[in-house]
């Protein structure tokens, strides 16, 4: 069944299509990704990666409504894409459209930069084509993130170095764990928990963080509060809408996942930074859904 917009999308489905409640992840991963492989943000050079990475992330938001939107129309039929708020060309267009703008942006910092975002639209696609059913999509997911981690060392260094892969695999897990909860969201359940075991690789890895006085303790505190929290809504489904609101408070998480990494390297003040990522998505969440 194909759904034919009538009029002009407004900003507000715009927004939606995008998750850009969700932004704030994409930000303090790209501060992360730089200050643990160079200790300092790079001012503008910086910015023109975030501009990049926000860009690529609303991209592979458009595409996953547009491969999805058959399943919408049934499942979920408010969606933008099926309630013809916008078709389904323009969508389409839009998203492969600023994944390759990200691209060109990464390329401003470098071939090695550029190759990274290439990589990054790679998986993005290969996730909103093939999610559905599929078992290893929450990895695949995961790999979204971890090349942000690296796309922004490569951009910040001209180089990958190696220091970042430990945290780009803590992330990956992170993330594929949350994913993984994701996917039952729509049925507010989560049938296994064991998956659930994927969100600890951040914990462990900035588990140093504690001896990093006052400002790494409470990031990684609050990583594990926040992780905690999510388990327990998602075990114990203690009110109707906790599969959702454990999804939401993950995403927000990847905020502190970044700010503990950052607290166990030593960096106190981009670790502070980045955990501001945290309360800031929760906020918008509340105007524009993250998932």
């Amino acid at each position: 069944m194909h759904v034919m917009a009538t009029k002009a999308p407004t900003v507000e489905t715009l927004l939606k299509l995008g998750r850009v409640s969700n932004l704030p992840t994409v930000w303090t991963n790209v501060l992360a990704g730089t200050a643990l492989v160079t200790d300092t943000v790079q001012g503008w050079h910086t910015g023109v990666v975030v501009l990049a990475m926000s860009v690529m992330y609303v991209g592979g938001m458009y595409l996953n409504d547009y491969f999805d939107r058959a399943i919408d129309a049934r499942e979920r039929p408010r969606r933008p894409i099926p309630a013809g708020e916008i078709s389904a060309a323009t969508v389409c267009a839009f998203g492969f459209g600023t994944l390759a703008l990200g691209i060109v942006l990464l390329g401003a910092s470098g071939l090695l930069a550029a190759a990274a975002g290439a990589l990054l639209a790679l998986a993005i696609v290969l996730y909103d084509s093939f999610h559905k059913g599929n078992p290893a999509a929450p990895m695949i997911m995961g790999l979204c993130r971890a090349l942000v981690y690296c796309g922004a060392a490569a951009a910040a260094t001209t180089a990958l170095p190696t220091a970042i892969v430990p945290a780009a695999c803590a992330l990956l897990a992170y993330v594929a764990g949350l994913t993984y909860a994701a996917q039952q969201e729509s049925f507010d359940r989560v049938g296994n928990l064991w998956p659930l075991l994927l969100l600890i690789a951040p914990m462990v890895l900035a588990l140093p963080a504690l001896a990093n006085g006052v400002v790494g303790a409470l990031v990684y505190l609050a990583l594990i509060g926040c992780a905690a929290y999510a388990v327990y809504l998602l075990a114990a489904r203690p009110m109707p809408g906790a599969v959702p609101r454990a999804v939401a408070l993950l995403i927000a998480g990847i905020s502190l996942v970044d700010a503990a990494l950052l607290g166990a390297a030593g960096h106190a003040l981009p670790a502070l930074a980045a955990m501001m990522g945290f309360p800031i998505t929760l906020l918008l969440q509340r105007y524009i859904p993250g998932t």
